[in-house]
């Protein structure tokens, strides 16, 4: 089947995106393999999915544009205006809550989360609005240490609370500043450690998750999980040096039995994912494994750019492909390879 781009949905607004660029296709796994790592692709599916985001749904999301804001500044060159949009998106949002209530609470963990990411990956220096949106985030922390996360059925990133404590938990880790030091921030890492005390969880992709935040904070998981959680990673990479998201959960069926993901298939998402965590947690980018996952990211993106992973919950839009490009760039990076998107 041919692989084509609808002409029909633009993003033209004050200027900063031409008419030309369009909103990505919806992700599908018949999508031609790329001939080779295509950055300036990349960058371009990065860009116009993260942009398409915000404008349609106004909000900041956790399978898109949230990631978009730590990986995008990763790639050199290329139009840099959709990622400075969604920046002032992100800083009007918290001009807003100085008037009124937040729409939701997730809203403000996202909009954190994203600052944050970007301030990171950017200036390494925490801007006020940053500061300002963690601190919000703190004040809607649940008594039990949790976030009021979406439960949707779309495992790995949404159908669980617990996932919203370990998110949190890798923004104040990569906050600039020693933000993880402040009165409000050790407060509320607290409460995280307490739930998670309470709340133990079985799930890889979270435990990974805490893994990475634990590079920077003590107390999420002590040193025998910590060791216990790479073996367990390593374990499950496949021959072809990919790694399987159904795995890390399982999420082999959801939505009760209705969907079944193969457990022994290689997707963009979880080879990105395992790989860039690893890389924050001191393994080496010449580590036999990475340097097989690395190679499988470069011998498997599509030719608009993207890394197509099934969505474990059933989602026909597929999300989990938009994060799983974000992080298959991050893995890229953290390895060290050189991605420009100059033409």
């Amino acid at each position: 089947m041919r692989y084509q781009l609808p002409s029909a949905i633009l993003l033209i607004s004050s200027g900063l995106v031409s008419a030309e660029t369009v909103a990505p296709a919806p992700s599908k796994p018949d999508e031609p393999i790329a001939k080779s790592l295509n950055v300036v692709k990349a960058a371009e599916f990065m860009d116009t999915v993260g942009l398409a985001w915000t404008r349609q749904r106004k909000c900041m999301t956790c399978h898109t544009n949230v990631p978009y804001m730590l990986a995008r500044p990763k790639v050199a060159g290329g139009n840099q205006k959709p990622m400075q949009e969604i920046r002032e998106f992100l800083e009007a949002t918290v001009k807003k809550w100085e008037k009124s209530k937040p729409r939701v609470d997730y809203d403000v963990v996202a909009t954190a989360v994203a600052l944050t990411w970007n301030d990171s990956a950017t200036t390494g220096q925490l801007h006020p609005s940053t500061r300002a949106a963690l601190d919000k985030m703190w004040t809607v922390q649940q008594k039990d240490g949790s976030w009021n996360w979406p439960d949707c059925d779309w495992p790995p990133l949404e159908h669980d609370q617990f996932y919203s404590v370990a998110y949190v938990a890798v923004a104040v880790s990569m906050a600039p500043d020693n933000y993880r030091d402040t009165p409000a921030a050790k407060a509320g890492l607290d409460n995280i450690r307490k739930y998670l005390k309470a709340n133990p969880t079985t799930e890889l992709h979270h435990k990974a998750t805490l893994l990475w935040a634990s590079a920077k904070i003590d107390g999420l998981l002590s040193d025998a999980e910590k060791k216990e959680t790479i073996a367990e990673l390593r374990k499950l990479q496949l021959p072809d040096g990919g790694w399987n998201t159904p795995a890390l959960g399982p999420y082999e069926k959801r939505r009760g039995g209705e969907i079944e993901n193969p457990m022994n298939v290689s997707d963009g998402y979880a080879t990105g994912f395992v790989t860039y965590v690893l890389r924050q947690t001191g393994t080496g980018a010449d580590d036999p494994a990475l340097k097989k996952a690395v190679a499988w990211l470069k011998a498997n993106q599509r030719e608009s750019g993207r890394w197509f992973t099934q969505s474990p919950g059933g989602s026909k839009a597929q999300y989990l492909t938009n994060v799983s490009s974000m992080f298959a760039i991050l893995a890229l990076d953290a390895c060290g390879e050189n991605l420009n998107a100059e033409r």
